[in-house]
């Protein structure tokens, strides 16, 4: 993974149409309306015949092109397995990944569905069985240039990111890596002997869609794998529970059934929920660090980095460590 904070400064609409054109060697409309996106730029457009696409540009410096191939290999393996996914097209009759002015991009095909919601029992064996089948294709093989999900690679190089500038200043600084020290050192050995493959990554409520299915049926469609990481099966399952692991045990085990209708489960690694959760706060606070000399995020997360936000990060971590304590 890159870091680098570049951004998408010199992305402009034509350049978006223009690079699509060239790729899918189509004429398009002219329509081009944004997605929400903080990470990459996402753009719905239309071809001369009326087709609807999604035309998503990666944040520059964020993966390699390794990497986001690992990401389209993984797509078309769940499509091979008839697992509900939108796989990007061909571009030029060769590959799914261009690149233009620097910037690599992929089109989809538009795919629309309601978000799916969690308020039964059924749902929830539902949304275990997904991840399964997801997983059934994970482990498949290897993704060699992919984030390892695990506190002492992934969590500690977050965490390396944030302390080694001027993100955080003066006593706050200490007081944070007092904290995530102490997270670091309760959760790593769990973490010892846990078996990794490719997982979703962000397996949230957000990304799952209800669509209908041939037989008049709903089915379960996934979408954006853009988190795409080589990490234990537990972080696609913990995101959807309702709460903390001790007040989510009924759906945990409802998640865990209908996973267990496609691959088995360790049931130690139950104790890794809350662990994962101080991982992904942890991520999320480097990820928005990269991004702060961007205007956009600057304009969505004014207060962002001040005193003040760190102080309320910190209460909010001790909290977190308080649950990985009771919760193992």
């Amino acid at each position: 993974m890159n870091n680098s904070t570049t951004g998408f400064a010199e992305l402009t609409p034509d350049i978006v149409l223009s690079s699509i054109e060239a790729a899918i060697n189509t004429n398009l409309t002219g329509l081009i309306t944004p997605f929400p996106s903080y990470i990459n730029r996402v753009y719905e457009i239309e071809t001369d015949d009326g087709e609807r696409l999604v035309a998503k540009f990666y944040r520059p410096g964020r993966w390699t092109e390794a990497a986001l191939r690992e990401e389209h290999d993984f797509m078309e393996d769940c499509e091979e397995r008839d697992i509900p996914v939108v796989c990007p097209v061909k571009l030029n009759k060769e590959n799914t990944l261009g690149n233009s002015n620097g910037f690599y991009f992929s089109v989809f095909p538009k795919k629309s569905g309601r978000l799916f919601e969690l308020n039964s029992d059924e749902d929830y064996l539902r949304a275990g069985a997904l991840i399964g089948r997801i997983h059934s294709s994970g482990i498949s093989k290897e993704a060699g240039h992919r984030i390892v999900l695990d506190p002492s690679f992934s969590t500690r190089q977050d965490l390396d990111e944030l302390l080694s500038g001027k993100l955080i200043s003066g006593n706050l600084k200490a007081e944070f890596k007092a904290v995530t020290d102490e997270i670091l050192d309760l959760i790593i050995p769990l973490f010892q002997g846990v078996k990794r493959h490719r997982i979703h990554g962000d397996c949230h409520l957000g990304n799952i869609l209800n669509r209908p299915g041939m037989d008049g049926n709903d089915l379960l469609m996934i979408i954006d794998f853009d988190d795409m990481a080589m990490g234990p099966a537990m972080q696609d399952l913990w995101l959807l529970l309702p709460g903390s692991l001790s007040e989510s045990r009924k759906e945990l085990n409802l998640l865990i059934e209908g996973y267990e209708q496609f691959l088995p489960f360790d049931y130690t690694t139950v104790r890794l929920v809350e662990p994962l959760r101080a991982m992904r706060i942890i991520y999320f606070l480097a990820w928005c660090g990269r991004q702060i000399d961007d205007f956009q995020f600057r304009y969505n997360f004014p207060d962002w980095g001040t005193d003040k936000f760190w102080e309320n990060e910190i209460i909010d971590l001790k909290k977190q460590l308080d649950e990985i304590r009771e919760s193992i």
